[in-house]
């Protein structure tokens, strides 16, 4: 119910707005609905700050001016996703993520490459970092220095507008970053701060001594032990520390101060009223620090998401959350919101732990730990989606729980150093070329970097020029790929992997970029090269075509739409990962082999249709699939899967 004060709140500044009353009255719904809460998560937050009312006066002004200065085209745009049933859980929607410069050049580079991301049949671009950032400290594009301003390295902001308008006119969907734990050190904030400024100190962490660096450090991990040990750097135009727990050039915002949400939400609309539709907060988990604890995913983080959700849901309803929250099954389901807030914080998370645990069935060729993580997995909630991927820009990490890996009847350290060891180059029976980032010799913890082709074994297959072993390396790949995309989610394909990009080793010679490891899964595309996709007997053609395939079949079938609808089973093999997709009038069964040996699938599975099929149509040869007594099983080759419909 609307509060009163609330109330002559909303009639104040309806006065005062202009435009359409059906978008008006669209505005007034959102805001009875939401406002009480918003309230109360500001007043857990900040009620108990002499200036917490100031604030939120200048907040619920935010939220009007965002609405008013919104343009028709996105208030329709609102409009149209309002009408669908969770719009982003479509099977329409597949993703790609990339870096403008090393995909394209510039923006407007990348603008004339959208015939060949409708050819793949892409409707959903991640554009990674463009605001700008120092190019010797930029942490990727990590490490903001100006939130509205487009790097020159990538263009400008009238280069992003008109790629936007470009996309739109073609059905597409854009998602851009919002780096709201730290800035730059290079940001004004901190060169204010650095000069002095108590207003902007307050923005950040800063300590006079070491006394309370010290205490926190106790308890908290190290994100960069190599690169970046510690969680404090000494600044020496104030005579302070601050906290730093990324790199030192990147300072952590203090959100315990009212004034930096303030701060941060006119990014937040900035980047809404530029039209994208999926706003990806990085790092949401460090956003709330207390001395203490490990100053990740503490219960104010989680309001303060659940805050900003319903502050951006009134006046850019279209606009979808993803809560970059890369920490284990348990506590990655927290960022879709609990009790009165289940589905009403992050819309979205990364599903690390699929894509985690298929990096580990590749391995072993067993899926047992992948079945027990997918029992976590599957309790997110309706009305929100996954992210689904094999590879992306970061480092691929082994968070699950060990005691996932113990009920798969492994030792949890041993299992763990074999992953690191196969994946590293450390293991003599593996073809897979990667390397560890992020070794940590205190916990012996570390994760892997390689592209998603050069850890299939692509690359040491052409370097052995051993054509069963490429065909076994492309293989695995679409084994990886179609797991992501069909298990439930959006899936998100990291630029490059659908032409088989190997590890790019150039980045050895940059030095801002030679000290991390990742950038070698971060490819600049050869257009040369991707021009031979045309060509399927090339392994950019087969590869291109089997990404094809992959996006069409997903799109042709409304079992895949994440409407929590996946439903895990469980073989007698351990190699084979398997589960059904389920709508009104259509069961989909899915099977994947890990092992490189072949492996048999009973008839007995399908029990879930009644007396099991006699025919079932396979989407990915398309062709019919027949039981025939007295033969109650099928093969499933190495590295092999099926998609079984029962569509005919």
């Amino acid at each position: 119910m609307l509060r009163p004060r609330l109330l002559s709140e909303l009639d104040l500044r309806l006065k005062n707005l202009k435009g359409s009353e059906d978008f008006k009255n669209g505005l007034k719904e959102r805001f009875i609905a939401n406002s009480s809460d918003i309230e109360d998560l500001y007043n857990d937050l900040y009620g108990h700050l002499p200036n917490s009312k100031k604030l939120f006066s200048q907040l619920l002004d935010q939220l009007f001016s965002a609405y008013s200065e919104r343009s028709v085209e996105l208030k329709t745009r609102d409009k149209d996703k309002l009408k669908e049933d969770y719009w982003f859980c479509s099977e329409q929607l597949t993703g790609m993520s990339l870096y403008v410069d090393r995909f394209a050049g510039k923006l407007p580079d990348v603008e004339k490459k959208l015939n060949y991301i409708e050819e793949l049949g892409v409707n959903f671009l991640h554009l990674m970092p463009l605001f700008e950032s120092p190019k010797d400290a930029s942490d990727g594009g990590y490490a903001v220095s100006d939130f509205k301003r487009v790097d020159e390295r990538f263009g400008n902001l009238k280069d992003l507008q008109h790629l936007g308008t470009q996309m739109r006119s073609k059905g597409m969907y854009l998602m851009l970053d919002i780096i709201l734990n730290h800035t730059s050190d290079r940001h004004e904030w901190a060169q204010k701060a650095k000069a002095g400024e108590k207003k902007y100190q307050d923005f950040y962490y800063c300590y006079p001594d070491r006394s309370i660096p010290d205490l926190m450090e106790y308890h908290m991990p190290e994100v960069f032990p190599e690169s970046a040990p510690g969680n404090f750097t000494y600044i020496h135009e104030m005579n302070q520390w601050v906290m730093s727990v990324f790199h030192s050039y990147q300072w952590d915002l203090n959100f315990k101060n009212p004034e930096v949400l303030v701060a941060m939400m006119d990014n937040i609309y900035f980047y809404a009223n530029l039209g994208v539709d999926i706003l990806r907060i990085d790092a949401p988990a460090f956003i709330w620090k207390e001395q203490g604890t490990s100053c990740q995913g503490l219960p104010n983080a989680h309001k303060l998401l659940q805050l900003i959700k319903l502050l951006v849901e009134v006046p850019a309803p279209g606009m979808a959350i993803l809560g970059e929250a890369i920490v284990g099954p348990h506590q990655i389901l927290e960022y879709f919101g609990k009790g009165r807030f289940t589905a009403h914080q992050c819309d979205f998370a990364y599903n690390a732990t699929q894509m985690a645990t298929q990096w580990d069935a590749l391995a072993t060729g067993d899926t047992r730990v992948m079945r027990e993580a997918m029992k976590v997995v599957d309790l997110k909630p309706l009305g929100t989606s996954w992210i689904n991927y094999s590879r992306c820009h970061d480092d691929i990490g082994l968070g699950y729980d060990d005691y996932m890996i113990s009920n798969a009847g492994k030792d949890p350290n041993l299992h763990r150093k074999y992953l690191k060891d196969y994946y590293s180059g450390a293991f003599s029976g593996s073809p897979s070329k990667g390397a560890l980032f992020g070794a940590n010799p205190k916990n012996n913890d570390a994760r892997i970097s390689g592209s998603l082709a050069s850890l299939c074994g692509l690359e040491a297959a052409l370097e052995s020029n051993d054509p069963q072993a490429i065909q076994t390396s492309i293989n695995k790949l679409t084994l990886m790929q179609a797991q992501s995309f069909f298990s439930g989610g959006i899936p998100l394909i990291f630029y490059g992997d659908e032409l088989g990009s190997l590890n790019d080793y150039s980045y050895l010679n940059d030095a801002s970029k030679s000290y991390d490891n990742r950038w070698m899964h971060r490819p600049i595309i050869d257009w040369d090269k991707a021009s031979k996709r045309t060509n399927i007997d090339t392994i950019e053609g087969s590869v291109f075509e089997r990404h094809q395939r992959l996006i069409r079949i997903r799109k042709e079938n409304k079992a895949f739409a994440d409407l929590k609808n996946t439903h895990w089973l469980t073989l007698n093999s351990p190699a084979i990962c398997s589960f059904i997709r389920t709508s009104e009038d259509q069961s989909v069964f899915c099977f994947l082999n890990y092992s490189n040996e072949t492996q048999q699938i009973p008839e007995s599975v399908f029990n879930s249709l009644g007396k099991g099929p006699h025919q079932l149509k396979e989407l990915w040869s398309n062709q019919l699939m027949e039981f025939k007594s007295p033969l109650n099983y099928f093969d499933i080759k190495p590295y092999q899967f099926y998609i079984l419909s029962n569509k005919i």
